[in-house]
Protein backbone atom coordinates (compact mmCIF):
# COMPACT_ATOMS: atom_id res chain seq x y z
CA UNK A 1 0.00 0.00 0.00
CA UNK A 2 2.84 2.38 0.82
CA UNK A 3 4.31 1.92 -2.65
CA UNK A 4 1.17 3.47 -4.16
CA UNK A 5 1.89 6.69 -2.25
CA UNK A 6 5.44 6.97 -3.49
CA UNK A 7 5.59 8.89 -6.73
CA UNK A 8 9.06 10.35 -7.14
CA UNK A 9 12.47 8.73 -7.30
CA UNK A 10 15.48 11.07 -7.22
CA UNK A 11 18.92 9.47 -7.31
CA UNK A 12 17.28 6.34 -5.88
CA UNK A 13 15.47 8.06 -2.98
CA UNK A 14 11.64 7.92 -2.85
CA UNK A 15 9.70 11.10 -2.13
CA UNK A 16 6.01 11.74 -1.58
CA UNK A 17 4.01 14.12 -3.80
CA UNK A 18 2.03 17.13 -2.58
CA UNK A 19 -1.10 18.93 -3.72
CA UNK A 20 -0.61 21.82 -6.13
CA UNK A 21 -2.18 25.26 -5.68
CA UNK A 22 -3.84 27.29 -8.43
CA UNK A 23 -1.59 30.32 -8.90
CA UNK A 24 -2.96 33.82 -9.43
CA UNK A 25 -1.41 35.99 -12.14
CA UNK A 26 -1.92 39.34 -13.84
CA UNK A 27 -1.16 40.47 -17.37
CA UNK A 28 1.54 43.13 -17.64
CA UNK A 29 1.72 43.74 -21.40
CA UNK A 30 1.21 42.16 -24.79
CA UNK A 31 4.09 42.01 -27.27
CA UNK A 32 4.10 41.06 -30.96
CA UNK A 33 5.23 37.57 -31.93
CA UNK A 34 5.89 36.04 -35.33
CA UNK A 35 2.69 34.07 -36.15
CA UNK A 36 4.73 31.82 -38.47
CA UNK A 37 6.96 30.67 -35.60
CA UNK A 38 6.33 27.13 -34.37
CA UNK A 39 7.79 28.02 -30.98
CA UNK A 40 9.64 25.27 -29.14
CA UNK A 41 12.01 27.11 -26.80
CA UNK A 42 12.33 30.67 -25.51
CA UNK A 43 15.10 32.38 -23.53
CA UNK A 44 15.32 36.03 -22.41
CA UNK A 45 18.73 37.70 -22.36
CA UNK A 46 18.59 41.40 -21.58
CA UNK A 47 16.63 43.16 -24.30
CA UNK A 48 16.34 40.19 -26.63
CA UNK A 49 14.78 36.74 -26.87
CA UNK A 50 16.50 33.70 -28.28
CA UNK A 51 13.85 31.46 -29.79
CA UNK A 52 13.94 27.90 -31.11
CA UNK A 53 11.31 26.93 -33.67
CA UNK A 54 10.32 23.53 -35.01
CA UNK A 55 8.96 21.58 -38.01
CA UNK A 56 11.09 19.74 -40.54
CA UNK A 57 12.48 22.02 -43.20
CA UNK A 58 11.45 25.13 -41.25
CA UNK A 59 13.24 24.87 -37.90
CA UNK A 60 15.54 27.69 -36.88
CA UNK A 61 17.25 29.52 -34.03
CA UNK A 62 16.58 33.23 -33.92
CA UNK A 63 17.49 36.39 -32.04
CA UNK A 64 14.42 38.59 -31.50
CA UNK A 65 14.25 42.19 -30.35
CA UNK A 66 12.14 43.10 -27.31
CA UNK A 67 9.58 44.68 -27.43
CA UNK A 68 9.19 45.06 -31.20
CA UNK A 69 9.28 41.34 -31.99
CA UNK A 70 11.62 42.08 -34.90
CA UNK A 71 13.83 39.15 -35.92
CA UNK A 72 17.40 40.43 -35.74
CA UNK A 73 19.12 37.25 -36.90
CA UNK A 74 18.20 33.66 -37.61
CA UNK A 75 20.05 30.42 -38.20
CA UNK A 76 18.19 27.84 -40.28
CA UNK A 77 18.57 24.21 -39.21
CA UNK A 78 19.31 21.47 -41.71
CA UNK A 79 16.10 20.01 -43.09
CA UNK A 80 16.45 16.70 -41.24
CA UNK A 81 16.43 18.46 -37.85
CA UNK A 82 13.24 19.34 -35.95
CA UNK A 83 14.14 22.11 -33.48
CA UNK A 84 13.02 21.78 -29.86
CA UNK A 85 13.95 23.17 -26.42
CA UNK A 86 16.58 25.85 -25.87
CA UNK A 87 18.85 26.85 -22.99
CA UNK A 88 21.57 29.47 -22.52
CA UNK A 89 24.76 28.41 -20.75
CA UNK A 90 27.20 31.31 -20.46
CA UNK A 91 28.09 32.36 -24.01
CA UNK A 92 26.57 29.24 -25.53
CA UNK A 93 23.10 28.30 -26.66
CA UNK A 94 22.05 24.65 -26.58
CA UNK A 95 19.17 23.59 -28.84
CA UNK A 96 17.54 20.18 -28.69
CA UNK A 97 16.17 18.27 -31.65
CA UNK A 98 13.04 16.15 -31.45
CA UNK A 99 13.88 12.65 -32.71
CA UNK A 100 17.36 13.20 -34.12
CA UNK A 101 19.05 12.55 -30.76
CA UNK A 102 21.33 15.53 -31.26
CA UNK A 103 21.92 18.70 -29.26
CA UNK A 104 23.14 21.64 -31.35
CA UNK A 105 25.61 23.98 -29.65
CA UNK A 106 25.99 27.60 -30.79
CA UNK A 107 28.13 30.61 -30.05
CA UNK A 108 25.53 32.98 -28.59
CA UNK A 109 26.93 36.21 -30.00
CA UNK A 110 27.55 34.91 -33.51
CA UNK A 111 24.58 32.53 -33.55
CA UNK A 112 27.03 30.14 -35.19
CA UNK A 113 27.05 26.36 -34.62
CA UNK A 114 30.19 25.08 -32.90
CA UNK A 115 29.56 21.38 -32.19
CA UNK A 116 26.93 18.73 -31.55
CA UNK A 117 26.29 16.38 -28.63
CA UNK A 118 24.40 13.06 -28.87
CA UNK A 119 21.72 11.79 -26.51
CA UNK A 120 19.28 8.85 -26.59
CA UNK A 121 15.54 9.26 -26.98
CA UNK A 122 13.50 12.34 -27.80
CA UNK A 123 14.31 15.95 -26.92
CA UNK A 124 11.46 18.30 -25.88
CA UNK A 125 12.27 21.04 -23.36
CA UNK A 126 15.54 22.32 -21.91
CA UNK A 127 16.49 24.66 -19.06
CA UNK A 128 19.64 25.57 -17.12
CA UNK A 129 19.79 26.15 -13.35
CA UNK A 130 23.34 27.60 -13.38
CA UNK A 131 24.83 24.17 -12.61
CA UNK A 132 23.10 21.55 -14.72
CA UNK A 133 20.76 21.21 -17.66
CA UNK A 134 17.21 20.00 -17.08
CA UNK A 135 15.68 18.15 -20.02
CA UNK A 136 12.18 16.83 -20.77
CA UNK A 137 11.21 14.16 -23.29
CA UNK A 138 7.40 14.35 -23.25
CA UNK A 139 7.02 11.94 -20.35
CA UNK A 140 6.87 12.63 -16.60
CA UNK A 141 10.63 12.17 -16.36
CA UNK A 142 13.13 15.02 -16.22
CA UNK A 143 16.79 14.27 -16.87
CA UNK A 144 19.65 16.31 -15.41
CA UNK A 145 22.67 16.64 -17.67
CA UNK A 146 26.16 18.06 -17.56
CA UNK A 147 26.21 21.07 -19.94
CA UNK A 148 29.78 20.29 -20.99
CA UNK A 149 29.23 16.81 -22.41
CA UNK A 150 25.53 16.04 -21.89
CA UNK A 151 26.22 13.08 -19.61
CA UNK A 152 23.34 12.16 -17.31
CA UNK A 153 23.65 13.34 -13.70
CA UNK A 154 20.30 12.10 -12.43
CA UNK A 155 16.58 11.91 -13.08
CA UNK A 156 13.34 12.80 -11.34
CA UNK A 157 9.72 11.83 -11.96
CA UNK A 158 7.40 14.84 -11.76
CA UNK A 159 4.14 14.30 -9.87
CA UNK A 160 0.92 16.16 -9.22
CA UNK A 161 -1.30 14.93 -6.38
CA UNK A 162 0.81 11.75 -6.06
CA UNK A 163 0.42 10.89 -9.76
CA UNK A 164 3.12 11.17 -12.45
CA UNK A 165 2.50 14.15 -14.72
CA UNK A 166 3.31 13.23 -18.32
CA UNK A 167 3.59 15.52 -21.36
CA UNK A 168 6.15 17.86 -19.80
CA UNK A 169 7.40 20.08 -22.61
CA UNK A 170 9.02 23.55 -22.69
CA UNK A 171 11.02 24.34 -19.53
CA UNK A 172 12.25 27.48 -17.80
CA UNK A 173 14.23 27.68 -14.55
CA UNK A 174 13.99 30.93 -12.60
CA UNK A 175 14.34 32.04 -8.98
CA UNK A 176 14.76 28.51 -7.68
CA UNK A 177 11.80 26.84 -9.38
CA UNK A 178 11.20 25.10 -12.67
CA UNK A 179 8.29 26.04 -14.93
CA UNK A 180 7.02 23.50 -17.45
CA UNK A 181 4.42 23.60 -20.20
CA UNK A 182 2.09 20.62 -20.10
CA UNK A 183 1.71 19.70 -23.75
CA UNK A 184 -1.83 19.97 -25.08
CA UNK A 185 -3.02 22.15 -22.20
CA UNK A 186 -3.04 25.89 -21.65
CA UNK A 187 -1.39 25.34 -18.29
CA UNK A 188 2.10 25.68 -16.86
CA UNK A 189 3.30 23.71 -13.85
CA UNK A 190 5.59 25.09 -11.15
CA UNK A 191 7.91 22.26 -10.14
CA UNK A 192 10.05 21.97 -7.04
CA UNK A 193 13.53 20.66 -7.79
CA UNK A 194 14.86 18.21 -6.65
CA UNK A 195 11.67 16.62 -5.25
CA UNK A 196 9.80 16.81 -8.57
CA UNK A 197 6.58 17.85 -6.85
CA UNK A 198 4.26 20.18 -8.78
CA UNK A 199 3.60 22.91 -6.23
CA UNK A 200 1.52 25.24 -8.39
CA UNK A 201 -0.44 25.48 -11.62
CA UNK A 202 -0.89 28.50 -13.90
CA UNK A 203 -4.16 28.35 -15.81
CA UNK A 204 -3.50 30.49 -18.89
CA UNK A 205 -6.52 29.48 -20.95
CA UNK A 206 -7.77 33.08 -20.94
CA UNK A 207 -4.72 34.20 -22.96
CA UNK A 208 -5.94 32.32 -26.01
CA UNK A 209 -9.06 34.50 -26.08
CA UNK A 210 -6.85 37.59 -26.42
CA UNK A 211 -5.12 36.45 -29.60
CA UNK A 212 -6.03 38.49 -32.69
CA UNK A 213 -7.68 36.56 -35.52
CA UNK A 214 -6.19 38.48 -38.43
CA UNK A 215 -3.33 36.09 -39.22
CA UNK A 216 -3.38 33.12 -41.56
CA UNK A 217 -2.26 30.31 -39.30
CA UNK A 218 -4.44 29.02 -36.49
CA UNK A 219 -2.75 29.28 -33.07
CA UNK A 220 -1.81 25.88 -31.70
CA UNK A 221 -0.78 24.85 -28.20
CA UNK A 222 0.71 27.17 -25.63
CA UNK A 223 4.48 26.66 -25.74
CA UNK A 224 7.30 29.00 -24.84
CA UNK A 225 8.31 30.30 -21.41
CA UNK A 226 11.00 32.86 -20.65
CA UNK A 227 11.72 34.52 -17.32
CA UNK A 228 12.92 37.97 -16.34
CA UNK A 229 15.21 37.35 -13.38
CA UNK A 230 14.98 40.99 -12.29
CA UNK A 231 11.20 41.35 -12.12
CA UNK A 232 10.28 37.70 -11.76
CA UNK A 233 7.82 38.10 -14.63
CA UNK A 234 7.22 35.34 -17.16
CA UNK A 235 6.91 35.73 -20.93
CA UNK A 236 4.45 33.31 -22.49
CA UNK A 237 3.62 32.44 -26.10
CA UNK A 238 2.62 29.45 -28.23
CA UNK A 239 3.03 27.72 -31.56
CA UNK A 240 1.87 30.07 -34.34
CA UNK A 241 0.75 32.65 -31.76
CA UNK A 242 0.78 36.26 -33.03
CA UNK A 243 1.23 37.58 -29.48
CA UNK A 244 3.62 37.12 -26.60
CA UNK A 245 2.37 37.92 -23.09
CA UNK A 246 4.29 39.24 -20.11
CA UNK A 247 2.65 38.14 -16.86
CA UNK A 248 3.31 38.60 -13.15
CA UNK A 249 2.67 35.57 -10.93
CA UNK A 250 1.21 36.52 -7.57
Amino acid sequence: MLRNLICVVFFGWPLVGQNAELLAWTQVRVLPHDPAAYTQGLVKDGGIFYESTGLYGRSDLRRVEIPSGRILERRQLEDHYFGEGLAMVGQQLIQLTWQEQTALIYDKLLLAPTRTLPYPGEGWGLAYDSEKLIMSDGSARLTFRDPADFRILGTVIVCQDLRPQAWLNELEFAQGVLWANIYGQDTIARIDIPSGNITGILDLSSLRKLLPRTHQRKPEVLNGIAADETTGHLYITGKFWPSLFEIAVQ
